[in-house]
């Protein structure tokens, strides 16, 4: 009886907490609709829709294969700035923020968990573009798999990290537009799908110096050419860096 009643485990380790954390938050992605809908309904349907119009001729390759890279930009967008930036806008108007800071998650245990359900969540998603992207005829450069993976990570992280900022420093109503709102502008115009060729001349000359340019330019040419565009990754470090350093800044959890 003595056995039984005395304890056989300690506390949960950190990570173990982290992975924990980061299964809640991702079962609560998955299940919220609206978030579906922004992560893989609507991507989806850009591709179809830029896989069957003219859009696209020109530009060195077939339609869905220049398509498809910016589609997986655009899933990486939509996860991590829009969809983690709304529910930590909410979780913190709420008091939830508030509570787990306090918990023996902590802060640091707290980010790290939303990291990783925004990471599995763009797995996901990058298995779904592939399947519908594969069955339309895209066919990715074999090279271009893994710096092009490694890319979309780090779009993630620097999207992730401006999410927060936003969710940290404004009241989650204005978190609420002001994300929709920019996925909008930089998914039509920010060079993220359609690539700075065919935007008009004003767009062309900054979308390269966005989080959403570089990302679809560094997709591209890495599914495109199996090649490596070094400018383009610089600048999404730089906003990462940045943009985490502000979130860390000015990040309120109240």
């Amino acid at each position: 009886m003595s056995k039984l009643l005395a304890p056989n485990a300690g506390p949960a380790s950190l990570s173990r907490r982290i992975v924990q954390q980061g299964k809640y938050e991702t079962i609560t992605m998955l299940r919220n609709g609206e978030q579906l809908i922004l992560a893989i309904v609507l991507p989806l349907m850009a591709l179809v829709g830029l896989s069957v119009t003219p859009l696209l001729d020109g530009l060195g390759g077939s339609r869905v294969d220049i398509a498809t890279p910016g589609i997986l930009a655009l899933c990486a967008m939509s996860t991590a700035f829009t969809g983690q930036g709304i529910a930590t806008g909410f979780d913190r108007r709420y008091g939830v923020l508030r509570f787990l800071s306090t918990t023996p998650l902590g802060r640091g245990g707290l980010i790290a968990g939303k990291i990783l359900a925004v990471l599995v969540v763009l797995f996901l998603q990058v298995v779904v573009v592939t399947i519908v992207a594969g069955l339309l005829g895209w066919h990715p450069a074999p090279a271009g798999w893994l710096p092009g993976l490694a890319l979309l990570v780090l779009g993630a992280a620097a999207f992730t990290a401006l999410g927060l900022l936003v969710a940290g420093t404004v009241r989650p109503e204005a978190t609420l537009a002001i994300t929709n709102l920019l996925w909008i502008l930089l998914g039509a115009l920010g060079g993220i799908v359609v690539p700075a060729e065919r935007l008009p001349a004003l767009a062309q000359s900054i979308v390269h110096f966005l989080p959403s340019g570089a990302l679809g330019q560094a997709l591209r040419e890495a599914f495109l050419h199996g090649a490596i565009a070094w400018p383009a990754a610089l600048v999404l470090l730089l906003w990462t860096l940045i943009a985490g350093a502000a979130a860390i800044r000015w990040f309120k959890w109240n």
